[in-house]
This record gives structure tokens, C-alpha cells and sequence, in this order.
């Protein structure tokens, strides 16, 4: 099974949704910071994207989420994120649901975007909720309304994920008629239920087949930019509406 067979249910889709996770910024960049040098070599992200790590330990946490807004800086969208929007724009695409927090795919141009373990392109007050800019928190200011601790708007382990998005994403998945999974190993609880709650076709488009793959009709192996650029070229600019 192909490329050619996944543009072939596209076309015959009336709602296509898609999922994204890490595996669809790698190639924009985005650094694994589990194999950084120096100081977090050593140290697992899951234990300082913490709500405990907040409260108790303030300083690591913003120290760690100040440079990963910093290596943001440093990049760009990929090809992937280009065709996925441009996908939406030809109306091929409803809904973007991503596990991912950089904003890449709204950099592309894709307008419907459900962010579901939110963004880390801007803040708020932990304490009031109060919403404040990143630079602020890059800056280490306190809360300019009730000086509690700043942090991005982004789910941290032990954290709900935002109902709007949440809701978003299940509604659209259990309707659509294609859903294609891309660069997740569906291994974060609970996104990794979405695909299970699909009553139309699922694809899986990742460089690292998951244990869950065999739930899928169509497995492609592959990065997200490679995929991508296969299946926009079978399609030949087809577009509905």
C-alpha cells in the first residue's frame, strides 16, 4: 500500500483530520534536549515539565522552558508544514489536532489548529491566570496583577488538557472519514486515544513505526517532510470546493 492509495481516499474524504506530534518538528529543528550537552544532559524534561517542578522548584523550571523558547528562535517551518497547510487551504484538510507546542504549523499558514497540550508562545500567571506576554517570563518579571510565577501555556504533566481543544479534536476525529496520523509514537495519555475513537479510515505516517500501528489501515514509513511531499505531488493540486 502507497502514497497513492492515501491521496485516493483524500480525494474521496469528505472530512480529513490530521494528528501531529514531535515527530513533525524534528526536521524543523526542534531539539531533543534529552541529547543536549551540558547542564540537561543528564536530566529528563518529564521531570521538570512538572506541576510539582513549578511550585517547588521555580527557578529550573523557568531556567528550562526559558531555553527551549530560545531554541524556538532558531526555527522555521518545514516543507511538511507547508503542504499540511496548504492542504487546508485547498480544502482537503478540517482540522490540525497537534500534540505539539511551537506553533510551527500556524507559522505555515494552517488556520484551523486544535493545539491540545497548548503553546509555548505565551504566558500566563500560574496563581491568578491572568494572561501575560512570553518576553515577560523570559525576562523573569512576576505577575504584574497579583506577583505570582509566570510560566508559557503549556500542559504540564499533571495538568488536564484544555477542553476546548480536547473537544475539538474528538468531535472532528469521530466524524471525519480519514484520519492521518503524523510523527507520534501515540504513547501520551490521553491523545493517544484519539485515533481509537476514529469510525472512518486511519493512516500513521511516522519514521518510527508504534506498537499501536497495527489499529491503522495504511502504515508509512517515513519522516513527516518526506510523506508529505509524496502524497502532495500524487495529489497533482487537486482541491474540493
Amino acid at each position: 500500500m502507497t502514497v497513492e492509495l492515501l491521496a485516493q481516499w483524500m480525494k474521496q474524504s469528505k472530512t480529513t483530520v490530521v494528528l501531529t506530534g514531535a515527530g513533525m518538528s524534528t526536521e524543523s529543528g526542534i531539539p531533543d534536549f534529552r541529547s543536549q550537552s551540558g547542564w540537561w544532559q543528564n536530566i529528563d524534561p518529564r521531570t521538570v515539565a512538572t506541576t510539582d517542578s513549578l511550585l517547588k522548584n521555580y527557578a529550573m523550571f523557568r531556567e528550562f522552558y526559558q531555553m527551549r523558547i530560545q531554541a524556538l528562535k532558531k526555527c522555521a517551518p518545514h516543507k511538511g508544514h507547508h503542504i499540511l497547510a496548504d492542504l487546508e487551504k485547498r480544502g482537503l484538510i478540517s482540522l490540525i489536532a497537534t500534540q505539539n507546542v511551537d506553533q510551527l504549523h500556524q507559522q505555515a499558514g494552517s488556520k484551523k489548529v486544535a493545539e491540545l497540550h497548548g503553546n509555548i508562545m505565551t504566558a500566563r500567571c500560574q496563581k491568578c491566570n491572568k494572561p501575560h506576554a512570553k518576553e515577560q517570563f523570559l525576562n523573569n518579571a512576576i505577575c504584574t496583577y497579583c506577583s505570582g510565577k509566570l510560566r508559557p501555556n503549556v500542559v504540564l504533566f499533571g495538568e488536564t488538557l484544555p477542553m476546548e481543544a480536547w473537544n475539538r479534536s474528538l468531535n472532528e476525529i469521530q466524524n471525519a472519514d480519514l484520519v492521518i496520523v503524523i510523527g507520534t509514537s501515540l504513547e501520551v495519555y490521553p491523545v493517544n486515544q484519539l485515533p481509537q475513537m476514529a469510525k472512518g479510515r486511519l493512516v500513521y505516517i511516522n519514521l518510527d513505526q508504534s506498537s499501536d500501528s497495527g489499529q491503522f489501515d495504511l502504515v508509512l514509513e517515513g519522516t513527516a517532510g518526506e510523506i508529505l511531499a509524496e502524497l502532495d505531488e500524487a495529489l497533482e493540486g487537486y482541491s474540493k470546493g
